[in-house]
């Protein structure tokens, strides 16, 4: 097994015990709760007369089924509206803290941890969302949790789980223009298969991954689930410590600390100088044992998107569809029904794949970041005629801050529908659904059959710059043979 990874350090600093089923029982630095997988937990809690133990290191918000348009009380859909009371009645009576949509800091559950500073080097989190792994960017363990397991944390503070082996996939060189953290992360499961992680964690590493921003990192991290990893993570360094300091846990800690004052919120104004040698005391050691390396030439990855039905099913944008003989025995059932669900043939690119719908959103690409590199594509560039294109910011703060800049008026203007932040059309849980066989190029993280809210809609995955170019083109196209390509 591993040895002196950060993953082997953050598991043993919150073990709290070996459980007789063999798991240990972690505790939990951090716990994310949504509208959707929680009121059956909190149902839980109630039936045995048991309080949230740790109110204050659990936080709430609403995502999967806000809608993005019209917010007026009660919600259209009657289900929607419902989840949203109980979610509302269960953090107040629990003490909890609650970014709703009136607070100005509601978003998807995977961008305010980040952005409010929640999410921090060495921390376990979890949170009943598969996606959960996104916080691993900041050197954190992060874990989607079942409702079960979101009742025990409630009631306890821990968590019970099987230590994983660790994978380092190591990414090197210097990314090509038009190439995005996405299309690293696509890359990586294209070739380690959608469940090659299984029983691993993976670590991400390399000068590929170093020179990536805390964005790109988050993205990669999002879709560590998708290779089948139960989390995945980068080391923190000075990156990761940069993004904290402009946070709400640290940004006023250095004026504070000068002129000897407190934080009205009661925080230590000398918490970052504090935490940072934790921080740095859990980065994986020069001489780590790892149960497998992978390496990748970050240098030689196109801009990467999905052919088929699976994130692993993908191909830069300039190679073959593969045949299906050519493929494993237990993969070539599988490619033919995605080949015929997304009506591709083998040995055809994905260049020049008409598309009806362009999404820009989710916890995987929804961030500042994302939305600046394509609107500086979009800008004086319009909409194509026959597709229909969406930019859902990833949270309030997401969306006021790309308001203060324009980004609004640039998406507006290009034809884009500028929308209130929520997960969207990631997921058919709301009112932002493909509609028949819709194709869509989508920056979220899965392309399952119905994923979208169609049984019959179509989804290729890529990165946002991409999406904006599918959007202008009204197909697939290779984002670095238009010009003015934006800096990634």
């Amino acid at each position: 097994m591993s040895e002196g990874t950060l993953y082997d350090k953050v598991w043993d600093r919150h073990k709290v015990t070996r459980l007789p089923t063999g798991q240990d029982q972690l505790f939990v630095g951090l716990h994310l709760v949504h509208e959707v997988t929680s009121p059956q937990a909190f149902g839980m809690l109630q039936e045995r007369d048991k309080e949230v133990a740790f109110p204050k290191r659990t936080h709430a918000t609403v995502d999967h089924i806000v809608p993005t348009g019209n917010r007026d009380r009660p919600y259209r859909d009657e289900a929607a509206e419902n989840m949203m009371a109980e979610l509302e009645e269960n953090v107040r009576g629990s003490g909890i803290d609650f970014s709703d949509p009136d607070s100005g800091d509601q978003g998807i559950v995977h961008v305010i941890g980040p952005e409010q500073g929640l999410t921090q080097p060495g921390m376990t989190i979890v949170c009943g969302d598969s996606h959960t792994s996104t916080h691993g960017a900041f050197g954190a363990l992060a874990f989607g949790i079942g409702t079960s397991q979101i009742r025990d944390v409630l009631a306890t503070g821990c968590v019970a789980m099987e230590k994983q082996k660790v994978r380092k996939i190591e990414v090197t060189g210097e990314l090509g223009e038009g190439v995005t953290a996405k299309d690293i992360i696509l890359t990586i499961i294209g070739e380690l298969g959608t469940d090659g992680g299984v029983g691993y964690v993976y670590e991400y590493a390399g000068e590929a991954i170093e020179d990536l921003g805390m964005e790109g990192r988050m993205s990669i991290c999002n879709m560590s689930i998708e290779g089948g990893a139960r989390a995945g993570y980068v080391n923190p360094d000075e990156t990761t410590y940069e993004w904290l300091k402009e946070t709400d846990a640290f940004e006023d800690s250095e004026a504070q600390s000068a002129s000897g004052s407190r934080m009205e919120s009661g925080d230590d104004p000398e918490k970052f100088e504090r935490l940072k040698p934790y921080w740095e005391s859990i980065t994986t050691d020069d001489d780590a044992e790892y149960d497998d390396v992978v390496t990748i030439d970050g240098s030689a990855i196109e801009p990467t998107v999905t052919w088929g039905t699976t994130p692993g099913q993908t191909a830069g944008i300039t190679e073959p569809i593969p045949d299906p003989d050519d493929l494993s025995e237990e993969d070539q059932d599988t490619a033919r029904r995605a080949q015929k669900h997304m009506r591709v043939e083998p040995g055809d690119t994905m260049e020049g794949y008409d598309i009806d719908v362009a999404f820009l959103g989710s916890c995987t690409n929804a961030r500042l970041k994302d939305l600046r590199e394509a609107a500086a594509f979009v800008e004086g560039r319009e909409v194509d005629d026959d597709v229909r294109a969406m930019v859902v910011p990833g949270s309030q703060r997401v969306r006021d801050a790309a308001e203060a800049e324009g980004l609004d008026e640039v998406f507006k203007q290009a034809g884009f529908d500028w929308r209130e932040p929520g997960c969207s059309m990631c997921l058919g849980m709301n009112d932002d659904q493909l509609v028949g066989d819709e194709a869509s190029a989508s920056s979220s993280n899965r392309n399952f059959v119905g994923r979208q809210g169609s049984k019959d809609g179509r989804t290729v995955l890529m990165s946002p710059i991409m999406v904006a170019a599918a959007a202008v083109t009204g197909e697939v196209t290779d984002v670095r043979e238009m010009e003015e390509v934006a800096t990634v």
